[in-house]
């Protein structure tokens, strides 16, 4: 299973990333961008905001998941907006 980072091309109100989970990411991915994946993507579409594939965590699980999502400071992992300054996910606590 891997936790992936999507990145907003342009931010839907004040989201510029998407943090999911997934077991084959690809897969999961064509589902976003065909409008069958998570409400957020499709309101992407719908608006037509593009998103490409920025980071994927391999042998991640859903806790992992939910702490990127509780850090708020997903741009942090993200090396579209960090450049290569990405870091590696250290969470608090």
């Amino acid at each position: 299973m891997s936790v992936y980072i999507l990145h907003l091309d342009s931010p839907l109100k004040h989201a510029r990333h998407y943090v999911g989970f997934a077991s084959k990411v690809n897969r999961r991915l064509e589902h976003h961008r065909s409008g069958s994946g998570a409400r957020f993507t499709q309101v992407c579409n719908e608006n037509g905001i593009t998103y490409q594939l920025a980071r994927v965590f391999e042998q991640a699980d859903r806790a992992f998941e939910r702490k990127l999502k509780n850090c708020k400071h997903t741009a942090r992992y993200c090396p579209i907006c960090a450049g290569e300054k990405a870091r590696a996910y250290k969470p608090k606590g």
